[in-house]
């Protein structure tokens, strides 16, 4: 699992993710922030319902979009979090228009 390698002493902001409160450093990404709370899945594939999650954490794979505040296909690696920001596992297809 993901464990950070030191306890950082920052900032932090809480967000939501999957209805779960978290707190966490103002610097991660949410991906980072997913990964260390437990929740491995940020989509699920549009034809099998596959789970996938973040692999790259560069935003290059596109396996970790989420929907973030109501607008989908966002990438968790490169978001950035900030205070209240609502994270939910996209699940299927989505429109590319946001």
């Amino acid at each position: 699992m993901f464990n950070r390698l030191h306890n950082i002493n920052e900032p932090t902001v809480t967000i939501t993710i999957e209805d779960q409160q978290i707190k966490v450093p103002a610097s991660d990404s949410v991906a980072a922030a997913m990964l260390a709370a437990g929740i491995v899945t940020a989509r699920t594939t549009p034809i099998s319902g596959a789970h996938r999650g973040p692999y790259c954490m560069m935003g290059t794979c596109f396996e970790c979009v989420v929907e973030i505040d109501g607008v989908p296909n966002q990438q968790a690696c490169q978001t950035q979090v900030r205070e209240g920001m609502n994270v939910t596992v996209q699940r299927g297809l989505r429109d590319i228009e946001s």
